[in-house]
């Protein structure tokens, strides 16, 4: 498994920690929110009229784990009032996760295909991807919290806590200015 593959999943199961299968419904609309927000920086980039700093995008794709997973620990009920803030996160965060596809959409691309239906055929597998692991996800929130009596705070607060301790080690691994490169800049600095 790549790691692009791995910070795009523990991003999906951030997203979804805190749904139930009951909730399914409201996670297909927030996968769906967050394809719409692949696919719009995903043509924008490959179609060239957005260009950010790759380094810089595979910083923030975990940081963008990192943010989700420690909002999740904030909700105090589950209601679906009250997890609608996901649905932001999702298109928003979206975005960005959408800018670190380009680069391999590009390659994918070959000048010969229909840019349309790549778009449509690219999106259309990542969104089939994303509801498989959804499914998964809720599967497996309903055997612990159903069949196994775990507390819904406690399971949320575990998957949550795990995808954060993963996503922080590659955020820290990810840090686009390392020391080097600071140690360069603070040299040249101090010979003027």
């Amino acid at each position: 498994m790549s790691m692009d593959a791995l910070d795009h999943i523990l991003f999906i199961v951030a997203l979804a920690a805190i749904y139930m299968l009951k909730d399914r419904k409201q996670v297909l609309i927030l996968i769906t929110a967050f394809t719409l927000g692949h696919t719009l920086t995903l043509i924008l980039s490959v179609k060239e009229l957005l260009e950010v700093n790759e380094t810089i995008i595979e910083f923030l794709i975990p940081c963008t784990i990192v943010f989700t997973a420690i909002s999740n620990l904030f909700q105090k009920n589950f209601t679906p009032k009250t997890i609608r803030v996901n649905y932001i996160l999702a298109l928003f965060f979206g975005l960005i996760h959408g800018l670190a596809f380009a680069n391999t959409l590009r390659m994918i691309l070959a000048s010969d295909q229909n840019f349309a239906l790549s778009m449509f055929s690219f999106s259309l597998g990542l969104e089939a991807g994303q509801v498989l692991v959804v499914i998964f996800l809720l599967i497996l929130s309903e055997i612990f919290i159903r069949f196994l009596k775990t507390d819904r705070k406690h399971w949320v607060i575990f998957l949550s806590a795990a995808v954060f301790s993963l996503a922080l080690a590659m955020s820290i691994e990810r840090w686009p200015w390392n020391k080097q490169e600071n140690h360069h800049a603070y040299r040249t600095i101090t010979n003027f």
